[in-house]
């Protein structure tokens, strides 16, 4: 075979996929992992979404529904915009994946942080596009570099708001003017992936940004179920934007984006409020409680956003990874995103969160890291 791929798609680092549990227990002997890893819903998914799944699974010979007319209905509603408005996707990696199709040929810019969500620049190469990358000041976006570096070619910008990994969040009125700065022919994408699990007042009024956008960029925001609604693993995510761009988006993306039981499971979550507000108010429970367990090991915690945190545990971020690792408690290391010294801890069960900070202390013993 002599077919090649072009040279930016060969120079593309494919994601790097975490092993399954039943693998991790063979290759370190632990039983029962836990993975605090990937930011998912400690708590399962909603009972509503699991019976509705039991109830569509007579209907796998048929196609799903290629409008995914009763979810977008259903999310129009709940957050007060137009059908038309709605983008349903696989994923919202799905919604990305379409924005960049729609609005991005070769040689054309796309601004995003660094360190951020990682699919943004991917796509953006497998397009032939040229990724901007600006580092994040302080662990937040540097909005007055991303301003500073845009050009009449760039296309979209990608905030990840809060972002990912830090989880910290851009300030609503820092945000606000920002927005009124970037031209009309950029398209900002905010991806809210996290917004479930901010404080209120850290939220931004995503109807207006959308609707307001006479003589200033146009504002798409990105949501999903994939964390506070706990479907991670039927992949659906949704974008809240103009008519317009919505438009665009369904010329390019597939059919069938979504399959028949992530349609019917993130309708029935959609309407699981009791689920919604459980898994909430757990998170922030599980999150004071970490924080403070990890400061009294030595360890500097950052604040959070999100249902994850960051811990500068005072050593290399790579050798603690690897020590929780074989004690059966999987965290991140951040050494790969240029903090050598940080690993990242999603919120858990009370058991969960009472295991890593177990395991925590004696690694911590054990690497000498802290006094």
């Amino acid at each position: 075979m002599k077919i090649e791929a072009p040279e930016y798609i060969r120079s593309i680092v494919p994601y790097p996929p975490g092993k399954p549990m039943d693998e991790l227990e063979r290759e370190y002997g632990v039983k029962n992992p836990i993975k605090l890893a990937s930011n998912e819903n400690a708590w399962g998914s909603s009972p509503k979404a699991i019976a509705a799944i039991r109830d569509a699974l007579g209907n796998l010979n048929r196609y799903p529904d290629g409008s995914n007319f009763y979810l977008v209905q259903a999310i129009a509603g709940k957050f007060g915009f137009s059908p038309d408005e709605v983008v349903v996707g696989n994923g919202s990696d799905d919604i990305i994946e379409c924005l960049v199709k729609a609005f991005v040929q070769p040689g054309d810019e796309v601004i995003t942080s660094h360190p951020s969500f990682l699919m943004y620049q991917k796509v953006v190469q497998v397009r032939g596009g040229v990724n901007t990358i600006l580092p994040l000041k302080g662990m937040r976006h540097n909005l007055d570099a991303i301003l500073s570096h845009i050009t009449d070619k760039t296309r979209l910008i990608f905030l990840d708001n809060p972002n990912n990994p830090t989880a910290t969040a851009i300030k609503p009125t820092d945000l606000y003017n920002f927005l009124s700065s970037v031209p009309e022919s950029v398209l900002v994408v905010l991806d809210e992936a996290y917004v479930d699990f901010m404080d209120l007042e850290q939220q931004v009024d995503i109807y207006s940004l959308v609707h307001n956008s006479k003589d200033r960029c146009g504002v798409v925001a990105l949501r999903t179920f994939s964390k506070a609604y706990g479907l991670a693993g039927l992949r659906v995510g949704f974008g809240l934007m103009g008519s317009q761009v919505a438009e665009m988006l369904h010329r390019v993306r597939q059919p069938f984006n979504v399959n028949q039981l992530a349609q019917v499971a993130a309708l029935a979550a959609l309407e699981d409020t009791e689920f919604y507000q459980q898994t909430l108010d757990k998170t922030r429970q599980g999150m004071v409680w970490l924080q403070n367990e990890v400061e009294k090991l030595g360890c500097r915690r950052y604040l959070s956003q999100t249902n994850f945190f960051l811990v500068d545990v005072k050593g290399d971020a790579t050798a603690l990874y690897e020590a929780m690792l074989h004690k059966g408690v999987i965290i991140r290391s951040m050494k790969a995103y240029g903090y050598t010294n940080v690993i990242r801890i999603t919120v858990g069960t009370e058991e969960e969160n009472h295991r890593c900070i177990t395991a925590l202390a004696e690694c911590l013993t054990e690497l000498s890291y802290v006094a």
